[in-house]
């Protein structure tokens, strides 16, 4: 393939999706975490309010949207003052060009999780870069890049201060750049999350944060997302996003200013995953599941000690659609995600058939 990029993830679990479907009270389908329930009122009202935009929109946002980012980020990630903030067309774009927007190419390393979202291995090989997987800092490597992801996908795990300051005193012995993808920030169960810029020390040098409103608030469909961090980086990815024409619509950017300004809707959505996630849980492990981590977002790292292709067909007999762990790297080889993306009546579906099988 083009790139040399692995085939699609979501190409391959077509087979067992086919066989799901089959079942005669339809398919369960918690293998993609895409959004099920509605977009909050408030940000269709400002998005329809916004649809008269005949002229190009700002690459670097409006100046209102800016604002709004820059105080989300000073709240919710306690971020000290003078970052950068730039939005961004959901988040997917953002982790597959990173590292071709800040001039990484061969000859470059870049860094990821052992086991993860695998549009940053994607994202390394566009470069032309090489690819190292690694839950700590790896020994003899000077890296260009590192991505790492508290809340993970797809572990849900979530990591410890001390582990984040150890990333940055690595990145910066090392003179590399540290991403850190934190789309699940506001999704936590059983640990707080934090992120990289509170952590920081009040120094800002070689560091980034990748948000997304697609699980927040439901934008999947609006590709809606903004990256925060050292203002030097990110006016290097303003300067190649112009150029590039990577632009949010300006009717999304009405919305995101909505949906950042309101906490009210991330509260009930987040209600309604905990529910789910009890339901789906308890079904899990009655079934012989253990969940491994899952301490925050939308997943539920389970594992019964077998293949997980073998695990995807034996749900799938079930009408239940889950991801296979092998796709986020070789380190999952024997677990399953299971999203909490499903209407409660298909949840209390899956949760029926896991516990009568």
């Amino acid at each position: 393939m083009s790139a040399g990029l692995p085939d699609f993830p979501w190409d391959l679990l077509e087979p067992s999706k086919r066989r799901a479907a089959a079942h005669p009270d339809g398919i369960v389908d918690l293998s993609i975490g895409t959004p099920v329930d509605p977009v909050p009122a408030v940000v269709r009202k400002a998005l329809a309010e916004a649809s008269d935009w005949p002229g190009y929109p700002l690459t670097a946002g409006t100046a209102e949207l800016r604002q709004e980012i820059t105080a989300w980020t000073a709240r919710n990630c306690a971020a000290p003052a003078g970052f950068g903030v730039l939005p961004t067309i959901g988040s997917k774009e953002l982790v597959a060009w990173l590292p071709s927007l800040l001039g990484v190419g061969p000859g470059d390393t870049v860094v990821i999780p052992e086991v993860c979202y695998p549009t940053y291995e994607v994202g390394v090989r566009l470069a032309g870069a090489t690819v190292v997987r690694a839950d700590s800092p790896p020994e003899g490597v000077r890296p260009a890049l590192i991505w790492i992801n508290s809340p993970g996908n797809p572990t849900g795990r979530v990591a410890a201060e001390a582990e984040l300051r150890g990333w940055i005193a690595y990145a910066r012995a090392t003179g590399a750049v540290l991403v850190s993808d934190e789309c699940y920030l506001t999704l936590p169960w059983t640990a707080q999350p934090l992120s990289v810029l509170s952590v920081c020390d009040g120094d800002l040098t070689g560091l980034l944060a990748v948000h997304s409103l697609s699980k927040r608030s439901n934008l999947a469909g609006y590709r809606a997302g903004f990256v925060a961090g050292d203002p030097e980086l990110v006016g290097e990815l303003l300067a190649v996003r112009k150029h590039a024409g990577m632009i949010v619509p300006g009717p999304v950017q009405a919305a995101m200013i909505a949906a950042l300004a309101d906490e009210s809707h991330v509260d009930e959505q987040r209600a309604r995953y905990a529910a789910r996630r009890e339901l789906l849980s308890g079904a899990l492990r009655a079934a012989g599941f253990t969940i491994d981590h899952s301490q925050a977002g939308l997943y539920l790292w389970s594992t019964r000690g077998e293949d997980c292709w073998q695990t995807v067909d034996a749900l799938a007999e079930l009408g239940v659609l889950v991801a296979p762990g092998a796709i986020y790297g070789p380190g999952g080889a024997q677990h399953v995600r299971v999203a909490l993306t499903a209407t409660d009546e298909r949840v209390r579906t899956a949760v029926t058939r896991l516990t009568a099988a």
